[in-house]
């Protein structure tokens, strides 16, 4: 495995970290009432490869479910994820 595999798990990894926990975050704000992450925020790490993890988390934690923004939204995003990643592979061949 090439150094830059590595580099590259290690991102996912810790962005699908950084998505569980602020999708948390968020719920326990929301719950009491206190200070809220944006939209754009929760939009911008599902983009950097969180969506997949965000998703399930607010499935799980019943967050976000009934905005179709998001329950639309990070589908979409994954979808195009996907698409440039074959993309990619693709163009390295």
């Amino acid at each position: 495995m090439e150094w830059y595999h590595i580099l590259i798990i290690i991102y996912v990894v810790v962005i699908n970290i950084i998505a569980i926990v602020v999708t948390v975050k968020d719920k326990q704000a929301a719950r009491h009432k206190k200070w809220r992450i944006s939209e754009k925020t929760l939009f911008i790490i599902a983009a950097l490869s969180g969506c997949i993890t965000m998703y399930i988390t607010m499935h799980l934690i019943h967050h976000k479910t009934q905005h179709k923004r998001f329950m639309i939204g990070i589908p979409v995003i994954f979808a195009c994820e996907i698409f440039v990643c074959i993309a990619i592979l693709e163009i390295c061949r």
